[in-house]
């Protein structure tokens, strides 16, 4: 037995959502498409300094802990790090420097961070993992012609 109401939720279920072309192709005015998804609004109206140094910095803090702990494979973060600094971080993580204390999962605290100039941050991250508390300090700086953050340098006790 169907019902007005039945036939209606069939329908409703197997249509296709109806999608519209949006005016002028997205966030470009001249219609053009990215060549890459995350550079579909980047600039597009004005070009921005990018993230805030604050969010920034929180962001990194947590992934640089997820490596330190053994969570993330350290090659993930080979990108956002200068020579220099991956040759630290891969330092930090063959000695152990934040090891698991059983099952507990790190806490990261407040970043703490400051700007010494217009491209460069600097932030340290209290971590605790179980009874013990550790500290991380890290550097990024703006590098390159497309202005990349880089981790330059890393220390954790």
């Amino acid at each position: 037995m169907t019902t007005p109401f039945s036939d209606h939720l069939t329908t409703r279920l197997t249509a296709r959502p109806h999608r519209r072309p949006r005016a002028g192709g997205g966030c470009d005015p001249a219609g053009r498409r990215p060549r890459h998804p995350r550079a579909a609004c980047a600039g597009a109206s004005s070009p921005g300094p990018g993230p805030a140094p604050g969010a920034l910095a929180s962001r990194f803090a947590r992934q640089l802990v997820e490596v330190l702990t053994g969570a993330r494979p350290s090659g993930q973060l080979m990108r956002h790090t200068s020579l220099d600094g991956y040759g630290q971080l891969a330092s930090l993580v063959r000695t152990g420097a934040l090891r698991r204390g059983g099952a507990d999962r790190p806490r990261l605290g407040p970043v703490h961070d400051r700007s010494p100039s217009p491209d460069a941050v600097e932030a340290c991250v209290r971590v605790d993992l179980g009874r013990r508390h550790h500290v991380v300090a890290f550097r990024l700086e703006q590098r390159g012609p497309a202005g990349q953050w880089q981790c330059t340098a890393v220390e954790a006790r």
